[in-house]
C-alpha cells in the first residue's frame, strides 16, 4: 500500500509528469530538465527526489553532473505499468508535443555549457 500512495503521489504532479515523458528512450542531466520545465534548480532536484524516491526513476552521477533515466526492466512490474500508462494517457497532449520541440533544442546544447549558463542566472 506505501509503494501506490507513494507513486500515486509522485505522478500527481504536472512537472514531475512532464519529465516522465521527457525521458522516454533517453537520459537527461538535470540541467536539462531544468531548462525543459523553465524551474529553479532546487524546485527540479526536489521533483527528480520524488520521482526516484516512488523508483520512477534512476540516477547517476558522473562528475559534477547528475543524470536521469526511466526505471529500467529491474523496475517492479507496477512501476514500469505506471510509466507505460503515463506515456500512453499524455501523448497526445499538446503541452507533450511543445516539450517534445522544446527538448529538441535544448538537446543540441552541450549540458556542461547549460548548467554554467544556468549557474550565472
Amino acid at each position: 500500500m506505501l509503494a501506490l500512495m507513494i507513486t500515486t503521489r509522485a505522478l500527481a504532479d504536472e512537472n514531475r509528469v512532464r519529465v516522465l515523458f521527457a525521458l522516454q528512450g533517453r537520459e537527461l542531466c538535470v540541467c536539462q530538465i531544468t531548462e525543459l520545465l523553465r524551474l529553479a534548480p532546487s524546485t527540479v532536484s526536489k521533483h527528480m527526489f520524488i520521482l526516484k524516491q516512488a523508483r520512477l526513476v534512476e540516477a547517476r552521477k558522473d562528475g559534477r553532473w547528475m543524470y536521469y533515466r526511466l526505471a529500467g526492466r529491474d523496475a517492479p512490474r507496477e512501476v514500469r505499468d505506471a510509466i507505460a500508462w503515463v506515456s500512453r494517457s499524455v501523448a497526445a497532449s499538446p503541452r507533450m508535443r511543445e516539450d517534445a520541440k522544446r527538448l529538441k533544442r535544448i538537446l543540441k546544447l552541450y549540458p556542461e555549457e547549460l548548467c554554467r549558463a544556468q549557474s550565472k542566472r
